[in-house]
């Protein structure tokens, strides 16, 4: 046995620990003959570092690799970094440009090989940073999606679904992000609120009869405008159908066309149609009959006019940015009488509505994304959607919180195609060649393209690379040795056992895994998908950098220790519930932390130490058999939370345990027994240190750190925590009378105890204890605990009824009085209680006017809605605790 310090210090165990787990190969599966386990962790950027988000989402796989551990399977936890194509590039191009570079000054095998300098000497810094959160990843075999065996797996599956006709190239509008002048997701797509305006125009017919009014926030879009849409049940519009319409500025003469996209009930009901530079109006000019190829562009790669191919555009627009054309487009129409003013409520007129716009951003570069009509390469998401969503739908893939599911089908049996390819260098170039006369040849290697396109034929690479959602699409099994791997099993650690993962990339990536693994390895890539919520700030909001209200869980770890930031990430962990930061709640598992230590500290002065056997120790005091059984009960609701993923009920099961049922009482009832005022020490010391050892392998997933250092400071050990043995829930060990007897004590202490504090009772007095109504059975308990009521309630049995003023306590059958006569000033202590009694209600009545005032329900913020609830709430039960008070004087 080690003696502890006297203060609990997690920096000082931390860094000594996990470089021991890591030093002696922990991590690494190594049980042959046990059932595998695998979970692969969504790989987070090489340019990254760890947000709260990361430690949230790696806390919850850590919780279930370690319990799986501690459960005797051969757990693997798959460990990797994305090589984030766009991040990447821009942190190397940024440092190349303060040194006066551009990456255009070289070519791109050697901004390459900078790239990969730059990965060698500062990339992968999170990898460092989800050791100090205590992830137990099988670091021997860390993952690249870059590396030599992925990228191969990378290039065939890209191969492979352009042979099967599900990968091919096409022209289609994309979210074209003209600052780093490449197409990027969705995901990468910001929008934010911008004040903006509303034009109205008049498009002349073009036989001179009229005109027909549209409707913009874009009128420089005008310059690329193909139709004009009415909805085809419009009464107004429908002998127009057919017709066209002159374009101001250009002269185009544009149809009227019908499509259910134009609403009756908004504006005008007749919509501008710019097939070339809008995702709505892309879908109507296909529906209309216009190919993609013959859609007007009117930008060029950095969102600047360019002439379309009709050449209509007058040359006072060309090389104007979107903002520029913008301004020079509402002139002209202006000068050419077909801007419909707007007039104010206070009859002043105006060129446009004034109107906040949803404007969508690069992520990264900060500028407008502008829908941009360009030859890509697309993946026929719709046909390898199928099979994922059967799985779902079949129960094969379960998805926790199954309210996810419905989101997951709407969006799978609406999926558009999938644009995969970037305009960047970094990343993985696709595998395709361009011969001269237009032909495309897809290969894994340049060789086999330069054979299937026989000699003489002179080949161009495509420049592009691919998306990293590709390439990460392909991590359940491409990390596992995939396509060199022949056994479609591999080694039983596909399917993956669990996936867990950010509701916000169940599209960008959980689905893509989907699709990928099940056309690929004919089964899917996980059991069970774990959709987890945002860590949001402490008012509910999201985090972001430009508010000034992120959190970095490094600095937490600084001030609390990474298991109490653990902790804090599984206790608030509430399926389809978003996590309010709260670093008073990361403070107390702290103090959590710091009463375990205090507690095995207790133990170690009074003689427990490590247990000797995984079974319990047999038990013959009332006490030993209840937490023994308290014990037990406890491991059950272990094994049931986590079995359903209920990370919050885990948490707060052994937390319960730990503070209350353990420290707060066992420890008290049984310090006469350890300081030999009562028999029965031996048996005590040994439960004792059964129940510490329990607690310290319960604990371990949740905060690995304090139970590893406890572990093996209690006693000399053959093998460390972290490969220890789950307890086992033995509903043998349970006593029931022995549990309901020592729960009665507790619940009479605790009563007397609330009873005296309520009244004002000074602590150090003894009260006599005259007891009504008891049965045989409460009679006997009371002989039994005679001492432990003496010292933890502060009470004396007493003989015969009490007289005058006394605090009456109902447990079960019995009422037990306390006479308090010289003991408190009982006048004044009820005049005390009906003083409070009346603040507490007025302010109770006040707060339930406020709620069910239906203007303030309505107008008020939530949050001030549901504070008025909790505090009316609050109230409530202070009112009743006062009035039991008052009641119990008697």
């Amino acid at each position: 046995m080690t003696e502890l310090p006297k203060t609990f210090d997690p920096a000082a165990i931390e860094a000594r620990w996990y470089g021991h787990w890591e030093e002696k190969g922990l991590f690494r599966p190594d049980r042959p003959h046990a059932e595998p386990w695998t979970i692969v962790n969504p790989p987070p950027n090489v340019t990254g570092n760890l947000h709260i988000g990361h430690a949230l989402d790696n806390t919850l796989q850590d919780i279930l690799v370690r319990h799986a551990r501690l459960k005797g399977k051969d757990a693997l936890w798959v460990v990797g970094t994305d090589h984030a194509g766009i991040a990447t590039q821009m942190v190397v191009e940024r440092q190349m440009n303060a040194r006066g570079e551009k990456r255009t000054d070289f070519t791109r095998d050697q901004f390459l090989e900078k790239v990969w300098t730059w990965k060698a000497e500062s990339g992968g810094q999170i990898t460092g940073q989800l050791r100090r959160l205590g992830c137990s990843m099988d670091w021997a075999n860390e993952r690249f999606t870059m590396d030599e065996g992925f990228s191969k797996a990378v290039l065939k599956v890209f191969v492979d679904l352009y042979k099967q006709g599900l990968l091919y190239r096409d022209k289609r509008l994309v979210n074209w992000d003209a600052g780093l002048g490449t197409a990027i997701s969705d995901l990468e797509v910001e929008t934010r609120e911008v004040k903006g305006s509303f034009w109205r125009l008049r498009y002349p017919l073009a036989d001179g009869s009229g005109f027909i009014e549209v409707a913009t926030t874009r009128p420089e879009t005008m310059l690329a405008d193909m139709a004009v849409a009415v909805h085809p049940d419009d009464a107004r519009y429908t002998a127009l159908i057919g017709q066209q319409v002159r374009l101001p500025i250009t002269g185009r003469l544009i149809p009227i066309v019908a499509d259910e996209h134009a609403d009756p009930e908004l504006g005008s009901g007749a919509v501008k149609i710019t097939p070339g530079h809008d995702f709505n109006d892309f879908e109507v000019g296909r529906r209309a009959g216009i190919e993609a190829r013959d859609m007007l562009n009117m930008l060029d790669a950095k969102a600047c006019i360019v002439q379309t191919a009709d050449g209509l555009i007058p040359d006072a627009f060309l090389g104007l940015t979107t903002a520029d054309a913008r301004k020079a487009v509402v002139a002209r129409l202006k000068d050419e009488g077909v801007l419909i003013p707007h007039i104010d409520k206070d009859g002043e007129e105006h060129d446009a509505e004034p109107r906040t716009i949803q404007t969508p951003f690069g992520d990264r570069s900060g500028v407008v994304i502008e829908p941009w009509l360009t030859d890509q390469w697309y993946v026929d998401a719709k046909t390898l959607a199928q099979p994922a969503i059967q799985a779902v739908r079949g129960g094969d893939i379960k998805i926790v919180p199954q309210a996810w599911e419905k989101t997951f089908f709407n969006w799978m049996e609406n999926i558009q195609p999938w644009c995969v390819s970037r305009q960047l260098w970094w990343g993985h170039q696709i595998p395709a060649w361009f011969a001269e006369d237009g032909r495309v040849f897809v290969a894994e290697s340049e060789e086999e393209a330069r054979a299937e396109a026989g000699e003489g034929v002179n080949l161009t690479r495509d420049p592009d690379v691919l998306d990293t959602w590709f390439s990460s699409a392909l991590w359940p099994f491409a990390t596992l040795g995939w396509p060199d791997n022949g056994d479609k099993t591999l080694a039983g650690r596909y399917p993956n056992d669990v996936l867990i993962s950010g509701f916000d990339i169940l599209f960008f990536w959980d689905a893509r895994m989907m699709m990928q693994g099940m056309h690929f390895m004919e089964d899917v890539p996980f059991k069970t998908l774990y959709l987890h919520g945002l860590v949001r700030a402490a008012d509910g909001s999201k985090m972001s950098k430009s508010k000034g209200n992120t959190v970095d869980p490094l600095g937490l770890i600084d001030q609390y220790g990474a298991d109490a930031l653990r902790f804090f990430m599984a206790a608030m962990e509430s399926q389809g519930r978003d996590i309010k930061m709260d670093e008073r709640r990361v403070e107390g598992y702290r103090n959590f932390a710091t009463k375990l230590w205090n507690a095995a500290r207790f133990a170690q002065a009074n003689g427990i130490g490590a247990s000797t056997t995984l079974e319990a120790p047999n038990a013959t005091l009332a006490v030993n058999k209840w937490i023994i059984a308290e014990t037990v009960k406890t491991v059950q609701a272990v094994d049931l939370a986590l079995a359903d993923y209920r990370f919050d009920g885990a948490a707060n099961a052994i937390y319960q345990f730990v503070w209350s049922r353990f420290c707060d009482w066992y420890l008290e009832l049984i310090k006469p027994v350890l300081q030999g005022g009562e028999a029965g020490g031996d048996e005590t010391r040994a439960v004792a240190g059964w129940v510490l050892d329990q607690i310290l392998v319960l604990l371990h997933p949740f905060m690995p750190f304090i139970t590893e250092e406890l572990w093996h400071a209690m006693g000399a050990r053959d093998h460390d925590l972290i490969v220890a043995h789950w307890p086992m829930a033995d509903a043998r060990a349970l006593d029931p009378e022995a549990e309901r007897e020592i729960d009665w004590l507790i619940r009479l202490v605790s009563e007397i105890r609330a009873a005296r504090t309520e009244l004002n009772v000074p602590p150090g007095a003894r009260l006599p204890m005259h007891v009504r109504d008891a049965n045989d059975g409460t009679t006997a308990r009371l002989a039994r605990q005679a001492s432990a009521l003496a010292r933890l309630a502060r009470v004396d049995a007493a003989e015969g009824e009490a007289s005058g003023g006394a605090a009456q306590v109902v447990v079960d059958e019995a009422t037990f009085v306390l006479p308090l006569e010289g003991v408190i000033d009982l006048d004044a202590e009820r005049q005390r209680l009906t003083k409070a009694i009346a603040a507490v209600e007025k302010e109770r009545d006040a707060l339930g006017g406020r709620l069910s005032n239906a203007s303030f329900v309505e107008r008020a913020k939530p949050e001030a809605v549901e504070k008025a609830k909790a505090d009316h709430a609050d109230k409530m039960a202070e009112a009743a605790r006062l009035h039991a008070a008052l009641g119990r004087l008697g």
